[in-house]
């Protein structure tokens, strides 16, 4: 089977949905994917239970990964993911990545990322940053990753919290190596326009 090989890892920090349009998109390009496999915290699974109500995380057909199961096959440079996609990514995540502590699944999977010189995509999410996260997102974009914080764009006239959300995503998608078929610009309606 073709296709990119795609980790998702999802930490403790606000914004649960990023992470639940993220793996509803790869499902929908999944002619795109190889393979899909998740990670979650518990805190991710608290907080997404407590943001968007339900329990749904593991509903989509990829393969998950216990937060210490060192046999992901992500956690090897030898298994050749083309990505890591940590959405939200958590300023302790972000953190421990920085310094280089492999001490779960997640941060291990980015150590393996770094060190392949492969994609790893921190959609950061936390506001305001204080001059550490500054510093941590500067050292893991030194050491190769991609900071794309989880901050929408409004030029696509987004019209409900999902719409705006998935402007992220599509970006995090793009920069995965995934064409996502998504609003371009130079497609932006001008006033009067229908």
């Amino acid at each position: 089977m073709s296709g990119k090989k795609i980790a998702v890892a999802v930490t403790g920090a606000s914004g649960s949905i990023y992470a639940r349009l993220l793996l509803q998109k790869l499902e929908g390009l999944k002619e795109q994917c190889a393979e899909v496999c998740v990670v979650l915290s518990d805190t991710a699974k608290y907080v997404w239970k407590t943001e968007l109500g339900d329990e749904s995380y593991d509903r989509f057909p990829f393969r998950y990964f216990g937060k210490t199961d060192f046999t992901a096959p992500f956690a090897s440079g030898s298994a050749g993911y083309d990505a890591l996609i940590v959405a939200p990514c958590s300023m302790g995540t972000l953190g421990r990545i920085a310094g280089g502590i492999s001490n779960d699944l997640v941060t291990r999977g980015a150590d393996v990322m770094l060190k392949e010189r492969r994609r790893l995509i921190l959609v950061v999410r936390e506001t305001p940053y204080n001059l550490v996260h500054i510093r941590n997102m500067e050292t893991v974009t030194l050491a190769g990753g991609i900071i794309c914080p989880a901050t929408p764009s409004f030029y696509s006239a987004p019209q409900t919290i999902e719409e705006a959300v998935m402007t992220v995503i599509d970006r995090v998608l793009d920069l995965a190596g995934l064409d996502t078929r998504s609003f371009r610009w130079g497609n932006v309606k001008k006033n009067g326009d229908s």
